[in-house]
C-alpha cells in the first residue's frame, strides 16, 4: 500500500513562478512524497484581518451548526436512549424533537463561538508552524475552539440528554431543576468527561477534513464545489464518530446519571459498565452516532465553507499596501 503522501508548494522557485502562483491558484499543489502532512505555503501572506476571519467564522459557525442539528435531531435522540438505557431497557421512540429549541439555544452561540475561535487560530498556526506540520496546526485550532465552545456546549448538552431522556418536558423546568437540585455545577455534570470525548473529536475530525480537502484540492488542480465539501466532511465526521463512541457512552452516562451519582467518575464509569454490562455496552449507540455525525459532518462542512465563500464574496478586496519611496 503507498505511504501517504504530502502536499507542498515549491516555494525554491517563488521568484521565478508567474503570477498565478504568487496569487496560490490551485492548479500549482504539487505532490511531495517526502513529507507526512499536507503543508502549504502562502509565499507572499495576505494581511491578517483577525475581527473579519472571526466574525465571518462566527456567522458561518452558527449557520451550519443550527442547520445541522434541526435536521439530525431525532437520530441524536435515538442514540441518547439507546446509550442511557442500562440492559435490556426498551427505547421509547416517542418524543424525538425533545428539548430542540433549548439546544438549539445553545448550539447556536456553541458552534459559532467554535469557529469564531479555530478560524483564525487555524489561520495564525499555519502561520506559526512548519509547512510540512499544517496537520498539527489543524489539531491544536481544533482543540482551542473545542475548549471555548465547551463552556456553553456542556450545559446545554446536560439540558438535552435530561429531557431527550424524559426527565424534563421543558428547557426552562430542566435549568431550574438541576440548579436546585444539583447545584450550578450540576449544569457541567459530566464536564471533563465532555471535554475528553470532545477535544480529541473537534481536533480529529478538523483535522482529517482539512487535510482531505488540502490532498483533494492537490489532485483536483482547482477549488472544491460544495458536494466535495460535503463528501469529506461526511466521511471525516463518520470516522471520528466511530473511533470516540466510547467516550460518548461514557459522556452520557455521567451527564444523565442525575443527583443519584451511580458513578464516581470517568474511569469508575468505565468499570461499572464493563462489569455489569459487558465491554460491548461502550460501543451503544455506536450504529446511529455513525449516521448522525457521518450525515452531520456533510451538511455542517458543506454549509459552512457555502457561507464562508458567500462572506468573502461580498468583502471589498483589501487594498494594496503603498510602496515605500525610495528617496523619502
Amino acid at each position: 500500500m503507498m505511504g501517504p503522501l504530502a502536499l507542498a508548494f515549491d516555494t525554491k522557485r517563488a521568484s521565478q513562478a508567474p503570477l498565478d502562483m504568487l496569487m496560490m491558484k490551485p492548479q500549482n499543489l504539487q505532490l511531495d512524497a517526502t513529507k507526512f502532512f499536507a503543508s502549504v505555503s502562502t509565499g507572499e501572506e495576505k494581511p491578517f484581518d483577525f475581527f473579519r476571519t472571526f466574525f465571518d467564522g462566527v456567522i458561518a459557525g452558527g449557520t451550519a451548526g443550527v442547520v445541522v442539528e434541526t435536521a439530525l435531531y431525532p437520530i441524536d435522540t435515538i442514540k441518547t436512549r439507546l446509550q442511557a438505557a442500562r440492559g435490556g431497557g426498551k427505547i421509547n421512540f416517542q418524543g424525538l424533537y425533545s428539548g430542540l429549541a433549548g439546544n438549539l439555544a445553545g448550539v447556536l452561540p456553541a458552534s459559532a463561538l467554535f469557529v469564531g475561535v479555530y478560524e483564525p487560530a487555524k489561520q495564525k498556526l499555519l502561520r506559526m508552524f512548519p509547512e510540512n506540520l499544517s496537520a498539527l496546526a489543524h489539531l491544536t485550532a481544533g482543540a482551542l475552539g473545542g475548549v471555548a465552545a465547551s463552556l456553553i456546549r456542556v450545559p446545554t448538552e446536560v439540558v438535552k440528554q435530561r429531557m431527550q431522556t424524559r426527565q424534563f418536558y421543558s428547557a426552562p423546568d430542566a435549568v431550574r431543576l438541576i440548579v436546585s437540585r444539583e447545584g450550578f455545577k450540576g449544569l457541567y455534570a459530566g464536564y471533563r468527561s465532555f471535554l475528553l470525548r470532545d477535544l480529541p473529536f473537534d481536533a480529529i475530525q478538523f483535522c482529517i477534513y482539512e487535510q482531505l480537502r488540502l490532498g483533494y484540492k492537490a489532485a483536483a488542480r482547482r477549488e472544491l464545489n460544495d458536494p466535495e465539501n460535503a463528501v469529506i466532511g461526511a466521511f471525516a465526521g463518520a470516522l471520528t464518530g466511530a473511533i470516540t463512541t466510547p467516550l460518548d457512552v461514557i459522556k452520557t452516562r455521567l451527564m444523565t446519571q442525575g443527583p443519584a451519582n451511580q458513578y464516581r467518575g470517568i474511569f469508575n464509569c468505565v468499570q461499572t459498565i464493563v462489569r455489569e454490562e459487558g465491554p460491548s455496552a461502550l460501543l451503544k449507540g455506536i450504529e446511529p452516532r455513525v449516521l448522525w455525525i457521518g450525515i452531520g459532518g456533510s451538511i455542517f462542512f458543506g454549509v459552512l465553507e457555502s457561507t464562508k465563500r458567500f462572506l468573502s464574496q461580498r468583502h471589498p478586496p483589501p487594498h494594496p499596501h503603498p510602496k515605500k519611496d525610495p528617496t523619502s
